[in-house]
Parts: structure tokens; sequence; C-alpha cells
């Protein structure tokens, strides 16, 4: 589906109250959503899960305020980010990554160590840093589309981009992810 496709089903379903091109939006773009809000809460499926969900409900409640100047993707991950802000606002801690019963289930299956491992690692980021990394390396998106998403300037994107990137190289190296 291209992002002509999606700005006309977007329209169609905002201005015709049409429940079925929006689920077809939403079939399109939550793997993206979903993936994103993965990334922020360092893997814990269950928030990530509600947060897309509440993504989905504002997209759905607020769609006559798309106006075409972006792409949908890029207006649902703007959404996204408000959402995720808001929940920020009433912080609650997710997992703690380094307790025994979370390397208990690492050491059981092999694969979830390596997981931990992408959490513990973007989990040095700070907030700013985890969300312009994730987006770029994870979803793919340019400079210019975080920008649009976060509201941040580019130049503030691209030095988030730099020291996060610097954080996680730092991180993979102590903890045995040498280059080969």
């Amino acid at each position: 589906m291209k992002v002509s496709g999606d700005n006309k089903l977007i329209v169609e379903a905002a201005r015709l109250g049409s429940r079925k091109a929006f689920g077809l939006l939403v079939e399109h773009h939550q793997e993206a959503v979903r993936r994103f809000f993965l990334s922020q809460t360092l893997g814990n499926q269950a928030l990530s899960d509600d947060l897309a969900q509440e993504t989905f409900v504002k997209a759905w409640t607020h769609m006559g305020q798309f106006r075409g100047a972006s792409s949908v993707r890029t207006w649902l991950l703007r959404i996204a980010y408000n959402v995720l802000y808001d929940y920020h606002r009433g912080f609650r801690p997710t997992e703690d990554l380094t307790s025994p019963q979370t390397r208990a289930r690492a050491e059981a299956a092999p694969e979830a160590g390596l997981l931990i491992d992408l959490k513990e690692a973007l989990a040095v980021l700070n907030a700013s840093e985890r969300l312009c990394v994730t987006l770029q390396l994870m979803e793919g998106e340019s400079i210019e589309h975080i920008a649009d998403i976060t509201g941040l300037n580019e130049g503030t994107v691209k030095s988030q981009l730099s020291r996060g990137k610097q954080k996680l190289a730092e991180w993979l190296r102590k903890n045995g992810y040498e280059r080969e």
C-alpha cells in the first residue's frame, strides 16, 4: 500500500467515518507502532500493546485533524510519541532487567538473552536518544521525519542520534559484542 493510498484511506475514514477504511490503516501500520513502543518500553509487550491500542483510539477520534502534510505513518508515529509522552508524565517503572527472575528466563531460552542484552543496551540511552535511535535504526525514518514525529529540530535529532549511537557502541563493546 503506497503512502498516497494511505492518505486516501485516512481521508475516507475521517470524512465518512468508515471503520473498514480505518481498520485497513490499523492493519497496515500496527506493526510499526507496536515495534516503536516495544523499543521505547524496553520490550514490555503488555505495555506496548496498551500504548499501541491507545494510539489507534486517539487516531480514530482525531482523524479529522489529518491534513495530508505528512505520511499516515508519520502522523501515527507522532500520535504514538504523544501517547508515550503522556505515559511518561505518569511514569511507572518497567521490568527490572537485572532481576534474578529475568536472568533465569534468559538462561532458559538463549535467544531471550540476546533480547535482554538489547533491552539493557537501549536502557543506557536517555528517552530522547532512545526515541531518535530506534526511529532511525529500527523504523528506518529519516532525520526529517524523526523531527516531524518528535517535534525536535533536525539539529537536535542529529545530536541525539550521535550521542545515542556512541553510548550503544560503548555498551556493546563493554559487553562482549566486539566488531570483527
